[in-house]
């Protein structure tokens, strides 16, 4: 069975950006003065492991010859090697400047940009690359592949076309604009480009389920069963199409047959993994809830007492709004489980949803008795406790969480929060800086720490640059936008804040405490008008303090 896999060049997975390492220079000084002979050098150090003085022999190779477009490339994926982006990226740019048409250089720039997480920039090489070199197949199917994931759906639409314009016998391409089609709902355009790949290339197993995927979006469930019979016919082993056929097969009524299959899985799930990561995949991670629960359904009838299967169930039931009974599953996850600790938070998470707080706090009493050794059920039993105001409780529910583990920075931001809500600032702010302590970036800890400050009135210095840094995480982020503004509202910088304050209250326009913000630094500048729109946009919200809002309006007259 073909699978569709193309090259789409180095992973470069786990790559950093700092800046360039400090690297010892290699003693070369009874070597002939050749940059060849040093390359030569910096390959065999490579060969041997020793990544550092391979870049110090090619760093004084490129000394000798610093124009050498080779050499600097080569350095590039020495850097690489390193982990260290930022050096590479240096030395690409270097190219570039010199040399814009230098293809290699674009495409390992837009690589590295592509797998550091870089999106526009990696779009921006590869445009380039296949402007330059149109013969570049690959090239196309990582932009394309980029725009999908940004789902940019009109641009992938137009690479792929470029694509099997340039390169008619490409399969990907065609198969790339089916799924294109299919997102877009043109499904008779799709199953036209899935036939087409097809015929390029006929044991493509991938195109085969799009068109059975499509025959049953239609509920043409007897073609949809077709086509997974054919899958089974070249592979009985095919866990994927054995799946979507007994799904089709429940659909056109064929109860029996698909009950066959499901509880043939279900036995079968109990030693072969692979049948519930498939689960998962295909349907779990896909949200096809209802699929995935009468698939799950079935399946448990051949392993009644299969926690995994009575987890995902519980999964696949909150999918389709059945809270009560994802629960009731959820449940009976066995405390030796890999899923039991997913399985309880998870039931704990629906109690809150339905709005039973002493339900779930009451559940995870029990569960706490069940595993006394697991930190998170410490956390979220104490975060219900805050809930409903028991602080007493939470604080000790916390504190045993981190006995379990001191440095568990979650457990000590909640406790933060807890002791904020019960008014008890300076401990609150003593476990903020425990969480920075631990996780100097912690954005969430940043910002609430610097807002502390603010809204105290105090170390305003220093929470501007707590909040500064928060941002460098968090750009764009419109809570700890208020909280850059409420520095320079207590500093008395009111036209500072205000764009800031207007910016913050864009980004979370339902938030009731931005609002409130925002109304008095109109107040404060004499925007009467504009100050009671927020304050009442504020109450309209849900403030939890309306009485207060509601005595900022009438001394405004109103």
């Amino acid at each position: 069975m073909l699978c569709l896999i193309y090259f789409v060049g180095c992973t470069l997975t786990g790559l950093g950006s700092r800046g360039p390492s400090r690297i010892p220079r290699a003693d070369t000084r009874d070597w002939p003065v050749n940059a060849y002979y040093l390359f030569s050098e910096a390959h065999l150090s490579l060969k041997k492991g020793n990544v550092d003085r391979g870049i110090g022999i090619m760093q004084q190779a490129l000394a000798l010859d610093p124009d050498s477009v080779y050499l600097k490339r080569e350095l590039a994926g020495f850097w690489l090697m390193k982990k260290d982006t930022t050096a590479a990226l240096q030395l690409l740019d270097d190219i570039l400047v010199t040399h814009p048409d230098d293809v290699e250089s674009l495409i390992l720039e837009g690589r590295i940009h592509q797998n550091i997480n870089q999106p526009k920039a990696a779009m921006e090489a590869f445009s380039q690359v296949i402007e330059l070199d149109p013969s570049q197949q690959n090239i196309y199917l990582q932009l394309g592949s980029i725009y999908m994931d940004q789902e940019q759906w009109g641009q992938a639409k137009r690479v792929y076309e470029q694509l099997v314009k340039s390169f008619p016998g490409s399969y990907a391409g065609y198969f790339f604009l089916g799924r294109i089609s299919a997102i877009n709902g043109d499904g008779e355009t799709a199953q036209a480009y899935f036939e087409k790949t097809l015929a390029l290339e006929p044991e493509l197993v991938e195109s085969r389920f799009e068109i059975g995927a499509l025959y049953e979006a239609d509920k043409k469930y007897e073609k949809a069963a077709s086509i997974y019979n054919d899958i089974l016919k070249q592979n009985p082993n095919n866990i994927q199409a054995s799946m979507a056929l007994g799904h089709a097969y429940y659909q056109q009524g064929l109860k029996k047959k698909a009950e066959k299959i499901f509880t043939f899985l279900g036995q079968v799930s109990l030693k072969d993994q692979t049948i519930i990561r498939t689960l998962v995949r295909d349907y779990l991670d896909a949200r096809d809830y209802e699929a995935a629960n009468i698939i799950i359904q079935g399946m448990i009838k051949g392993a009644p007492d299969s926690s995994d299967l009575k987890y995902l169930a519980g999964v696949a039931l909150d999918g389709i709004g059945k809270k009560s009974a994802a629960i009731d599953q959820l449940k009976q996850v066995d405390p030796n489980s890999r899923f039991f600790q997913n399985a309880a938070v998870h039931a704990a998470l629906l109690y809150q949803e339905m709005e039973q707080l002493q339900a779930a706090i009451d559940f995870l009493l029990e569960t706490v008795k069940k595993d006394p050794e697991n930190p998170e059920f410490h956390l979220y039993l104490g975060s219900f406790y805050e809930q409903v105001e028991a602080y007493e409780k939470a604080e000790k529910t916390l504190k045993d969480g981190l006995g379990l583990d001191p440095k568990n920075s979650r457990i000590h931001f909640r406790l933060g929060v807890v002791y904020d809500k019960w008014g008890k600032k300076e401990s609150s702010i003593a476990a903020m800086k425990q969480v920075i302590r631990f996780e100097p970036d912690n954005a969430n800890a940043l910002n609430y720490l610097g807002y502390t400050y603010a809204d105290m009135g105090i170390n305003l210095d220093e929470a501007e640059q707590l909040i500064r840094k928060a941002l460098e995480h968090k750009p764009g982020d419109g809570y700890i936008t208020d909280s850059l503004a409420w520095v320079y509202y207590k500093r008395g910088q009111y036209e500072k804040a205000l764009p800031l304050l207007e910016q913050a209250a864009g980004l979370v326009p339902d938030d009731p405490i931005v609002k409130e913000h925002l109304g008095d630094v109109y107040n404060k500048l004499g925007m009467t008008e504009k100050a009671l729109q927020s304050y009442h946009q504020s109450i309209e919200n849900g403030h939890s303090e309306k009485a207060a809002v509601e005595k900022k309006i009438r001394l405004l007259g109103q």
